[in-house]
This record gives C-alpha cells, sequence and structure tokens, in this order.
C-alpha cells in the first residue's frame, strides 16, 4: 500500500516542470530562475554498493528505469532532491533514469571514478594511474551526463586523501584531474558544471585539502584547476550529539571564509544504531546554512556495512528499514519551502592566493606545480 502510494507520488512530479538548472555563485548554490539559495537534502544511491558496478554485465546505479522509477518514489517520501551516485559505466544509457529523477525534482553528484583498476587515482603513486586511459574514461563519464539538466556536479575524487602520507602525493594530481574535466566541460557542454573533490573528514588534513583545492594559483579566480565546490563525507556527528560535542561547530568555524560552497557529501554515523538522525536539525538551521548548503545521508540501500535506509530484495521489492522512518520525522521538522526560499547573498568571494603559507600540516603538498595532461587533445590542454 505504501509503495503504491509512492507510485502515485512520482506519477503526480511528472507532470510538473523539470528542476531548474543550478549554478555557483560564490559560496552558494543558487536556483538561477529565483535567485535564492539552495540546500542540498541528499541521499548516497550506489544499490549493491561497489558491486552494483558491473560493466561485463551491463549494469550500474541508473541504467534501470524500472529500479530508478521505483526508488525515486520512495525518496520523494523523504523529501530528497539530491542523490549521489559514485559508480557509473559511461558505456551505458542513463536517459531514462536521468529523467525520471529529474521529473521527480532531484539533481544528480556525480563521481567520475570507479574502484575499478584504471578507473581511479592511487594515492600514494597517483603518477602510476594518471595516464591517457583513465582521463579519458572520466571524460566519457561527462560526456554521458553533461547535457541532463538535474545534473548538479561531478566529484573529481573521493577520500583520495586520507592521511598526511597520501597528502603528500596526491593533491597536484586532484587537482590536475579537476582542470582536466573543466576544461573537458568548457569545450564541450552547453553549460558551466562545477567540479569538485569529496574529502574525508580526517582533520589532520581537512583544511589543507580544503586550502589546497579552492585556492587560485598565481591569484587567478578563473584558474582551470580550482575546485569549484568542496565537500566531506564526515561521521562526527553519532547518536543524540550536538553542536558542540559532534565538533560541527569547529567545521563552521573552519569553512566561514569558504570561496566555493561546502557540502557534506556522506554523513549519518551508525553507531549507535539504529540511527536516530538528530543532526538534521543542526545541518538544516541556523548555525549551519549561512556556512553549509546541506548534505547527503549515506546510504539508500542496506549493504554489509548497515548504512541502508531500505532493504532491497532479490524479487525487487524493497522494505523501508527503521531508519528511514526516523529520517523521514526528522525531515518532517523541517519547514523546506522556508529552507530553499533564502535568497543568495549575491557576495562574489575572491579565492585566497596559492602558497606554501596555506598549509599548516608539515608533510602535506604544497606545491602547485601541477602534471601536463597525459593526452595531448585540444580539451585537456
Amino acid at each position: 500500500m505504501l509503495f503504491r502510494a509512492a507510485l502515485t507520488a512520482l506519477g503526480a512530479a511528472t507532470s510538473v516542470a523539470a528542476v531548474t538548472t543550478l549554478e555557483v555563485e560564490g559560496a552558494q548554490f543558487v536556483n538561477s530562475d529565483t535567485g535564492d539559495a539552495f540546500q542540498i537534502i541528499g541521499v548516497a544511491y550506489q544499490i549493491g554498493g561497489s558491486a552494483g558496478y558491473d560493466p561485463s554485465h551491463g549494469k550500474d546505479p541508473l541504467s534501470n528505469g524500472d529500479v530508478c522509477r521505483r526508488d525515486a518514489a520512495l525518496l520523494q517520501m523523504l523529501g530528497i532532491n539530491t542523490i549521489r551516485v559514485y559508480n557509473l559505466d559511461p558505456d551505458l544509457n542513463h536517459d531514462e533514469c536521468a529523467s525520471i529523477f529529474n521529473a521527480a525534482g532531484m539533481y544528480m553528484l556525480i563521481d567520475v571514478n570507479s574502484p575499478l583498476v584504471g578507473e581511479s587515482l592511487n594515492s600514494l603513486e597517483p603518477w602510476t594511474s594518471y595516464y591517457e586511459a583513465y582521463v579519458n574514461r572520466t571524460f566519457a563519464i561527462v560526456e554521458n551526463f553533461k547535457n541532463y539538466p538535474n545534473l548538479l556536479a561531478f566529484f573529481s575524487g573521493n577520500e583520495v586523501i586520507d592521511a598526511v602520507k597520501t597528502g603528500a602525493t596526491a593533491p597536484p594530481y586532484i587537482r590536475a584531474v579537476t582542470r582536466d574535466l573543466k576544461n573537458y566541460i568548457k569545450n564541450h557542454a552547453d553549460r558551466q558544471i562545477p567540479v569538485g573533490y569529496s574529502a574525508a573528514d580526517v582533520r589532520s588534513v581537512l583544511e589543507d585539502s580544503w586550502n589546497y583545492f579552492q585556492c587560485a594559483i598565481n591569484g587567478n579566480k578563473n584558474d582551470m584547476s580550482r575546485a569549484d565546490i568542496f565537500a566531506l563525507n564526515s561521521y562526527s556527528w553519532c547518536g543524540n550529539s550536538n553542536f558542540h560535542d559532534s565538533s560541527y561547530d569547529q567545521l563552521v568555524e573552519l569553512f566561514t571564509p569558504t570561496s566555493v560552497p561546502v557540502f557534506y557529501s556522506e554523513f549519518g554515523c551508525n553507531t549507535p544504531s539504529p540511527r536516530i538522525f538528530t543532526e538534521i536539525g543542526a545541518i538544516y538551521g541556523s548555525n549551519m546554512t549561512a556556512v553549509f548548503s546541506g548534505g547527503v545521508v549515506y546510504e539508500y540501500s542496506q549493504e554489509a556495512n548497515n548504512y541502508g535506509l531500505v532493504q532491497v530484495n532479490d524479487d525487487g521489492t524493497v522494505d523501508l528499514l527503521a531508519d528511514f522512518r526516523t529520517l523521514q520525522n526528522q525531515y518532517a521538522k523541517l519547514n523546506f519551502d522556508s529552507l530553499q526560499s533564502v535568497k543568495a547573498s549575491g557576495k562574489s568571494i575572491t579565492p585566497p592566493t596559492c602558497s606554501e603559507s596555506l598549509i599548516k600540516e608539515d608533510g602535506f603538498n604544497n606545491n602547485f606545480t601541477l602534471p601536463v595532461p597525459p593526452s595531448r587533445r585540444s580539451e585537456a590542454d
């Protein structure tokens, strides 16, 4: 009965206009039609985990329209406006799923990498993985998704830096991938599409990662290697915590001067379990919305790590888990209309100029000379 009601809701959504393409202005996502700042109310969507992406069998999370229709209806019940999808096959057709989520009022955050060999950077020896076939594969993801109006942004990397050791090697290569993607978008897409990085919330390297990717080389704010957005996978709010004990206050203080939109690309600590999601009130409250642009709950489907909102069964049916209802109740406390109708500040923020002084942790890379593109194709020059 519940599932049929959800499908009815999705049917109603298909009769309304598609989502408005969002733009980055200063440190905010902005609705170009209304001028309002946009808050991400998102969920990580990767059924089957990394195994849900299997190019040898022609499947990924956005390749089955029936599955997407089913899940979009359930996500509408939560009030979700954004999905994050990690591992995708650029050789598959994603038109139907993109259209379904568009009709349901949901944007897409897309990672260009995957766990397979040759489809991501080696964090300790990135020079061994930054080669032409890899870069062209990231371009293929962009080519596959660039024309969807509900595409919000691309992630050029996810938790590539997880300690000072990887912070010593990976940053110039992540910035190089960002540059290559932005140049490809400039030459091949009809609009600007933000590209940025999804960081691990490891405090010893978080500030340096943010400074490294948001700064402008030689003070050039149009530097193509500069990230347009910065996100973090943070699990510091566990159980019935609060703004201070979770260290959310420290994150707000850290990112207050940001020159790009900052948001949670994952959140939702599952210790203790079941989750109570009291962080929802903080993330979308007055202490945070002036600095953070919302966040993405981890994750939609139940996998071995026990973060799921739903259980997807082998026969294609879906059972709602306790976390789904709890999250739904927490979102119900929000005034979505009020949350999404705050006028953007309109501030143009000058990014810091890249320099060694921005990097605080001894051993983190402070060299902003980037590797040249492995391909000499014009789009990567």
